[in-house]
């Protein structure tokens, strides 16, 4: 049961870094952002990504939130597996 769970965590955690990837490649062509896959992606990484965007301000016109977001999704994901395994 517990290896299944940390399965299912690891897969979860992987989709969503690969969303907020899709959306960085989003931000290089032009998309209709009322399309309901490009929706969805805004709306599952938003949250996620919105409040580094407003600690970390763009330099140069580059934005690093989504970086750091993919450096704390993994940190959240390694300390809940930490902890799956002590239980």
């Amino acid at each position: 049961m517990k290896y299944q769970l940390i399965g299912i965590i690891n897969i979860a955690f992987k989709v969503l870094v690969w969303l907020i990837i899709a959306r960085c490649l989003l931000s290089f062509v032009r998309h209709n952002p009322s399309q309901p896959i490009i929706r969805f992606i805004y709306d599952v990484t938003e949250p996620i990504m919105g409040p580094f965007r407003r600690i970390i301000p763009s330099a140069g016109g580059l934005d690093f939130s989504p970086f750091i977001a993919v450096l704390a999704i993994e940190m959240v994901r390694r300390l809940i597996i930490q902890l799956l395994w002590m239980i």
